[in-house]
Formats: C-alpha cells, sequence, structure tokens
C-alpha cells in the first residue's frame, strides 16, 4: 500500500492511539482496588476480576494494530489497499477508539461503581461503530482480511463490488437502530435492537452475494 505523508501521520497517529488503553491503566493502577468489573450480563450483574486483567485489555490494542499493519502484507490482494487506504486507517482508528473506551468503562467503575450505565454506552459505541463501517464499506476493494469475505465475493470483482454496496447500506441502517436502541430502559431490548440488525446485516449480503455470483456464471 503506497503512502504519503498525511498517510503517514494517521498510521503514526494510530500507533499512538494503541498505546493509550496502557497509558490510562497505568496512571491509575495504584489506586485501583484489588477486584474490578470486567463483565457486565444482559441485567447489568458485574463479574469481578484481578485488576492485573486488565493490562490484557490494554495489550489488546497495540496487538490488534499491529494485525492491521502487518496482514495487507501478506494479503495477496495487497496493491488493492492502496485503493481503500483511508477507510482502512479510519477502521484502525475508529476501533481503537473503542478499546480506549472500553478500558475508560472499566477503570471508571472500579473506582465510582454505578457512574456509567455499561449497556447503554456499549450498545452506543458498537452502534457507531457499525454506522462508520456501513459509511466507508463500499469503499473496500477485493481482499482477504477487510470486508464481507466468502468464495463468491472473492471470486469476482462485480459480486464483490455489489455485496458491499448493499452490505454497507444494511450496516449504516442496522447501526443507527443500534443507536436508538441503547437510549431504552430494559438491557435485553437494547442488545435485542443492536444484535438482531447485525445479524442480518451478515446473513443477507452473504445470501446476495451467493445469488448474484450464480446469476453471474449462468450468463
Amino acid at each position: 500500500m503506497k503512502k504519503t505523508n498525511k498517510t503517514n501521520k494517521k498510521q503514526a497517529a494510530a500507533w499512538v492511539l494503541s498505546l493509550l488503553p496502557l497509558v490510562m491503566i497505568a496512571a491509575v493502577y495504584r489506586r485501583l482496588p484489588a477486584e474490578v468489573p470486567m463483565h457486565w450480563d444482559l441485567d447489568g450483574a458485574v463479574d469481578y476480576g484481578a485488576k492485573a486483567q486488565l493490562w490484557v485489555i490494554a495489550a489488546m490494542a497495540p496487538v490488534l494494530e499491529a494485525m492491521f499493519c502487518f496482514l495487507p502484507k501478506i494479503d495477496p490482494k495487497n496493491k488493492n489497499y492502496g485503493k481503500f487506504g483511508d477507510a482502512y486507517l479510519g477502521i484502525q482508528l475508529v476501533t481503537l477508539l473503542f478499546l480506549a473506551a472500553i478500558t475508560g468503562i472499566c477503570i471508571t467503575e472500579a473506582l465510582r461503581p454505578g457512574t456509567v450505565n455499561v449497556s447503554g454506552v456499549v450498545c452506543l459505541l458498537v452502534s457507531l461503530m457499525m454506522v462508520y463501517l456501513g459509511n466507508v464499506m463500499p469503499r473496500f476493494r477485493m481482499n482477504w482480511y477487510c470486508g464481507v469475505k466468502n468464495p463468491w465475493t472473492l471470486s469476482s470483482e462485480a459480486v464483490w463490488t455489489r455485496t458491499h454496496r448493499i452490505a454497507g447500506r444494511m450496516f449504516f441502517a442496522s447501526g443507527l437502530l443500534g443507536a436508538a436502541g441503547a437510549f431504552l430502559p430494559d438491557s435485553r431490548a437494547k442488545f435485542a435492537m443492536l444484535f438482531v440488525p447485525l445479524a442480518l446485516a451478515v446473513i443477507v449480503p452473504t445470501v446476495f452475494s451467493w445469488k448474484i455470483y450464480r446469476e453471474e456464471q449462468e450468463k
């Protein structure tokens, strides 16, 4: 993927952002209780774990960023990344912001339990990621690691393009529904509004890609 100075700066920003969760934990680690909230179920019940486990969560960000940078280098479709480089970098930044936010939620709830409406905030964050993904997905070019990848989209540029157009619309719409559902009072309703549209946004484009691939082969 050919990089410009602007692209290099964005990539550097992504690496800096990937270290933010580690910095956040290091800044407050001594103040944290021995056990911190690590998991919330659909009813809002909290599971606690040793605070050292927060380092594992924080370390996910730089590991994930390393994968973002490494995988295109071994992708047989490596040259295509230059055609959607801004979208690919955007996905990195949005994902890293999400991980930093999750780290912040864990820290806040450890220091001041009950401060954050965890189910609502997490559903909203995931929904906003889906909105962004839906917005940039039509720009994706054929590759092995990013987008709707199945035997039919990876066998035809036309199928790839048409599939990602409909997938982009569906992810965008499902993200909006999930964001609206994040403000519902019932936690189970929030997650239903998030995951049911998300499941459809995954299944429908997959079936659509199979259908249009068959139509293409029958011509």
